[in-house]
Protein backbone atom coordinates (compact mmCIF):
# COMPACT_ATOMS: atom_id res chain seq x y z
CA UNK A 1 0.00 0.00 0.00
CA UNK A 2 1.32 3.45 -0.53
CA UNK A 3 -0.56 5.29 2.45
CA UNK A 4 -0.02 9.32 1.98
CA UNK A 5 -2.12 10.36 5.46
CA UNK A 6 -1.45 8.22 8.74
CA UNK A 7 -3.35 8.76 11.92
CA UNK A 8 -2.04 7.10 15.06
CA UNK A 9 -4.33 6.72 17.55
CA UNK A 10 -1.95 5.92 20.59
CA UNK A 11 -2.33 7.54 24.78
CA UNK A 12 1.51 6.64 25.06
CA UNK A 13 3.03 10.14 23.35
CA UNK A 14 6.93 8.54 23.62
CA UNK A 15 5.68 5.44 21.40
CA UNK A 16 4.09 8.03 18.47
CA UNK A 17 7.44 10.19 19.16
CA UNK A 18 8.98 6.95 18.26
CA UNK A 19 6.55 6.08 15.58
CA UNK A 20 6.37 9.56 13.95
CA UNK A 21 10.27 9.62 13.80
CA UNK A 22 10.47 5.67 12.29
CA UNK A 23 7.88 7.02 9.82
CA UNK A 24 9.21 10.51 8.72
CA UNK A 25 12.59 8.01 7.98
CA UNK A 26 11.12 6.01 5.31
CA UNK A 27 8.05 8.04 4.01
CA UNK A 28 7.12 11.66 3.49
CA UNK A 29 2.95 10.75 4.34
CA UNK A 30 1.27 13.23 6.37
CA UNK A 31 1.48 11.91 9.91
CA UNK A 32 -1.30 12.94 13.33
CA UNK A 33 -1.06 11.31 16.59
CA UNK A 34 -4.36 11.37 18.71
CA UNK A 35 -3.58 10.21 22.18
CA UNK A 36 -7.66 9.49 22.96
CA UNK A 37 -9.61 7.22 20.95
CA UNK A 38 -12.99 9.24 21.66
CA UNK A 39 -11.61 12.44 20.05
CA UNK A 40 -10.00 10.43 17.19
CA UNK A 41 -13.48 8.72 16.62
CA UNK A 42 -15.25 12.11 16.98
CA UNK A 43 -12.46 13.78 14.46
CA UNK A 44 -13.14 11.19 11.99
CA UNK A 45 -17.25 10.84 12.29
CA UNK A 46 -17.13 15.22 11.86
CA UNK A 47 -14.60 14.32 8.85
CA UNK A 48 -12.12 16.64 10.57
CA UNK A 49 -9.41 14.02 9.55
CA UNK A 50 -9.31 11.83 6.82
CA UNK A 51 -6.98 9.27 7.13
CA UNK A 52 -6.11 6.41 4.57
CA UNK A 53 -5.20 4.33 7.37
CA UNK A 54 -5.35 4.01 11.01
CA UNK A 55 -2.53 2.27 13.56
CA UNK A 56 -4.56 1.64 16.16
CA UNK A 57 -3.04 0.75 20.19
CA UNK A 58 -5.31 -1.57 21.89
CA UNK A 59 -4.12 -0.96 25.58
CA UNK A 60 -5.95 2.50 26.14
CA UNK A 61 -7.90 4.44 29.18
CA UNK A 62 -11.02 5.49 28.30
CA UNK A 63 -11.77 3.32 25.22
CA UNK A 64 -9.77 0.45 24.45
CA UNK A 65 -8.91 -0.46 20.57
CA UNK A 66 -11.40 -3.13 20.60
CA UNK A 67 -14.09 -0.51 21.74
CA UNK A 68 -12.98 1.50 18.74
CA UNK A 69 -13.16 -0.97 16.13
CA UNK A 70 -16.14 -1.86 17.44
CA UNK A 71 -17.63 1.88 16.88
CA UNK A 72 -15.54 2.62 13.75
CA UNK A 73 -17.18 -0.27 11.96
CA UNK A 74 -20.57 1.26 12.81
CA UNK A 75 -20.39 4.22 11.05
CA UNK A 76 -20.95 4.20 7.30
CA UNK A 77 -18.61 6.49 6.16
CA UNK A 78 -15.43 5.26 7.50
CA UNK A 79 -16.20 1.48 8.24
CA UNK A 80 -13.72 1.37 5.22
CA UNK A 81 -10.42 2.95 6.67
CA UNK A 82 -7.76 0.15 6.67
CA UNK A 83 -6.99 -0.39 10.38
CA UNK A 84 -3.36 -1.64 11.66
CA UNK A 85 -3.58 -2.78 15.10
CA UNK A 86 -0.03 -1.79 16.54
CA UNK A 87 0.14 -2.81 19.94
CA UNK A 88 2.58 -4.24 22.37
CA UNK A 89 0.52 -7.79 23.31
CA UNK A 90 1.67 -10.56 21.27
CA UNK A 91 -0.67 -13.09 22.35
CA UNK A 92 -2.02 -14.98 19.17
CA UNK A 93 -5.55 -14.80 20.85
CA UNK A 94 -5.58 -10.55 21.05
CA UNK A 95 -4.64 -10.97 17.16
CA UNK A 96 -7.50 -13.02 16.29
CA UNK A 97 -10.16 -11.31 18.61
CA UNK A 98 -8.47 -8.22 16.91
CA UNK A 99 -8.97 -9.30 13.27
CA UNK A 100 -12.43 -10.53 14.64
CA UNK A 101 -13.47 -7.46 15.38
CA UNK A 102 -12.43 -5.56 12.02
CA UNK A 103 -8.90 -5.04 12.21
CA UNK A 104 -6.86 -5.55 8.75
CA UNK A 105 -3.38 -6.23 10.30
CA UNK A 106 -1.72 -6.58 13.53
CA UNK A 107 1.81 -5.51 14.25
CA UNK A 108 3.43 -5.80 17.70
CA UNK A 109 5.36 -3.00 18.26
CA UNK A 110 9.15 -3.16 18.44
CA UNK A 111 11.62 -1.81 20.60
CA UNK A 112 14.23 -1.51 18.09
CA UNK A 113 14.16 1.57 15.98
CA UNK A 114 15.38 0.23 12.68
CA UNK A 115 12.74 -2.71 12.84
CA UNK A 116 10.09 -0.29 12.93
CA UNK A 117 11.27 1.84 9.69
CA UNK A 118 11.59 -1.86 8.10
CA UNK A 119 7.95 -2.55 9.53
CA UNK A 120 6.62 0.91 8.28
CA UNK A 121 8.27 0.34 5.08
CA UNK A 122 6.92 -3.15 4.14
CA UNK A 123 3.44 -1.18 5.57
CA UNK A 124 3.18 2.03 4.58
CA UNK A 125 5.50 2.61 1.14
Amino acid sequence: MNYKNILQIDDDVDDCEFFMEALQAVSNADYTAIQNPVEALNKLIQKEINPDVIFLDLNMPIMSGFEFLIEIKKQEAIKNIPVIIFSTSQFEEIKLKARNYGANEYISKPSDFNELKKILSHYIV
